[in-house]
Order: structure tokens, then C-alpha cells, then sequence
């Protein structure tokens, strides 16, 4: 048996290991126009029977941004790729370790990658 691509496996009802799909340098923009730099990693789950995929993932505020966005927790952002599209998400949690900041999301709509 040949291999199936992620879309064959995912039609196939495979289940798909959680990894990133998408990382690289984004912007998480705030609704009263704060931009945040820093680096999304985003994952995609199959579509359930003509749905939306589902996608999360993590933000890495920039150095430059020190702890990311104030009171972000529950708050609705639009993350912005570096090829213009973007998504809106939502912030889950916040985690602060010796890597920096990192803000868990949860993607609204289709995923922009």
C-alpha cells in the first residue's frame, strides 16, 4: 500500500498527529490596534463532514514585545502572517518559563495557512 497524503488520510478518518503546520514570524493585533511581533507555530485538525477545520496553536511574543499583550487571557486577537492573511483567536493561556512568554490560541473561522 502506497502512502496517503495528510488531506487522503484525513478524509480516511486517520487520525493525525497534533504538529505544527505552520510556524514562522507573525503579528498579533489587538482590537484597539496594539501590534504584538513575534513567532506563531499552528496546527490544523481534519474538518469534520464539511466543517471548518479546527486550529491552535502558539505565539512567542519578540523580544522587542516584551511580555506580549496586558490581560490577554479570553480576549479575541487577529493574527497577521507575513503573506497578509490572517485569523482571528482567541487567547487561552499564558505561560511564562525561562524560553519567554508563550500565549496558547484557538483559531476562529478557517485557519489563514
Amino acid at each position: 500500500m502506497g502512502r496517503l497524503s495528510w488531506r487522503e488520510r484525513a478524509q480516511s478518518g486517520i487520525a493525525l498527529a497534533y504538529m505544527a503546520t505552520y510556524r514562522s514570524a507573525s503579528v498579533l493585533l489587538s482590537s484597539d490596534g496594539i501590534r504584538t511581533p513575534g513567532t506563531a507555530a499552528l496546527f490544523a485538525e481534519p474538518a469534520r463532514k464539511g466543517g471548518t477545520p479546527p486550529w491552535a496553536g502558539d505565539f512567542r511574543p519578540a523580544n522587542s514585545a516584551g511580555s506580549g499583550p496586558k490581560n490577554a487571557v479570553g480576549q479575541t486577537f487577529t493574527l497577521e502572517l507575513p503573506d497578509g492573511s490572517t485569523g482571528k483567536v482567541v487567547v487561552q493561556s499564558l505561560k511564562r518559563g525561562k524560553g519567554g512568554v508563550v500565549l496558547a490560541l484557538m483559531g476562529e473561522d478557517a485557519p489563514p495557512f
